[in-house]
């Protein structure tokens, strides 16, 4: 079982805070690729990526890691998902779990 990393802890807090519907963590979207999303609403196809390290030059942001990203949202959307992307401070000021409720309202 995957254990959650501090920002992905602080997103669930919130959402469970803000009463949102509780969504299910490192789902496994692609049926051959081992990607996952962070949090996910499978039967709204609706993907959550905690995005950590945005200013710490963290793996998503170098070359390789930024470039396989990329390669990952674009594959979802192509299948049809929304893939909502959050910084640590989207996450702490409300942002993100207003955007995910209208996402979810939608």
């Amino acid at each position: 079982m995957h254990e959650l990393t501090r920002l992905e802890a602080t997103f669930l807090l919130l959402a469970r805070e803000a009463s949102l519907p509780e969504p299910v963590s490192e789902y496994r979207f692609h049926p051959i690729r081992k990607w996952r999303f962070d949090f996910a609403y499978p039967d709204k196809m609706i993907a959550i990526e905690c995005e950590g390290g945005t200013w710490s030059r963290g793996r998503h942001t170098r070359g390789g890691g930024f470039e396989n990203d990329c390669e990952k949202y674009n594959t979802a959307a192509l299948m049809g998902w929304k893939v909502l992307r959050f910084t640590r401070a989207m996450i702490e000021n409300g942002v993100a779990i207003d955007m995910v409720g209208r996402a979810l309202d939608a």
